[in-house]
């Protein structure tokens, strides 16, 4: 029988706004709130942004502590995976482009992965991509990733690379050449955002070529791809992920009215596609994943 199929929940995000969604969940305990009614839904694994209460993005350990400890005090298991995310952004001025405006975010690498070190979570994201992003540029350069991925490797924590295109896969596949990445690491394959790789089966079909033999990988789309994809990735193998980061409706003109509603929908799909969705401890053991305690604070 081929392996489940792990299904992860993007909660919140630092993008979706309140203006667009009301249903999204910005306080520590809305966030945890929303993770563990996604994993009763079935997902095995929550993908964790933070945000300041009025839904502003939010870097503060304090809410990413909050967070994880509501997570890791619940009845529920769950696989607690902490964006790195946060921290990448550049804005040009118009009057001189080398001038950072408002809304740059930019900042030493070490400071993207410090609640990593605190927490402990069995999952991180790495982003790889350096490209244009709505009104800035997202930038990581492989300099400053190879010391988050020694950080993370440090922390005991596993990446997982999301990788939008082409030349981030690449990258990583070096990571893991250098021996600073295990060959095991988890690739999230990133469609429909501007400027990255497009939605289609082709994309997809061609970047899963790309990575390393027997990496397990994911893939999600963004917007009205999210289903497509998750379909198209069950197809190729591939695990899946879906929500509020990531998409807002349901369906076409239905706002989503939780995470929640979004896992059953992606559940639904594998199933009837044939496939079975993993439980937490399923995924830990496809991915090699092990709980840990955080660090005294």
């Amino acid at each position: 029988m081929a392996d489940p199929t792990i299904i992860s929940c993007a909660v919140t995000g630092n993008i979706t706004t309140k203006e667009q969604t009301p249903y999204l969940p910005v306080t520590p305990e809305e966030i945890a709130n929303a993770g563990l009614e996604a994993v009763r839904a079935g997902a095995a694994i929550v993908h964790v942004h933070v945000r300041h209460p009025d839904g502003r993005p939010s870097m503060e350990l304090a809410h990413y502590r909050e967070v994880v400890e509501r997570l890791r005090a619940a009845d529920e298991d769950v696989v607690i995976n902490l964006t790195t995310g946060p921290g990448q952004r550049f804005v040009p001025s118009v009057d001189d482009p080398k001038v950072a405006a408002p809304g740059t975010t930019l900042m030493r690498p070490e400071l993207r992965v410090a609640h990593v070190a605190a927490l402990r979570p069995e999952l991180c994201s790495l982003d790889l991509n350096t490209m244009y992003s709505g009104s800035s540029v997202v930038i990581n350069t492989p300099a400053n990733l190879a010391i988050m991925a020694d950080m993370i490797r440090e922390a005991g924590a596993k990446p997982e690379l999301e990788v939008f295109d082409s030349g981030d896969i690449q990258l990583g596949n070096h990571f893991i050449e250098q021996g600073r990445l295990e060959a095991s690491t988890l690739f999230q394959i990133v469609l429909g955002v501007r400027y990255g790789a497009i939605a289609t089966p082709e994309t997809l079909v061609y970047l899963r070529s790309l990575l390393p033999a027997g990496a397990p990988w994911s893939a999600f789309g963004v917007g009205r791809w999210e289903f497509p994809m998750l379909a198209q990735a069950w197809l190729l193998g591939g695990h899946v992920r879906v929500g509020l980061e990531d998409n807002i409706y349901v369906e076409k003109g239905v706002l989503a009215e939780s995470n929640a509603v979004l896992v059953r929908k992606a559940v639904r799909i594998v199933t009837e596609l044939g496939g079975r969705v993993a439980s937490p401890g399923e995924a830990r053991e496809l991915l090699g994943l092990r709980k840990q305690a955080p660090r005294p604070a």
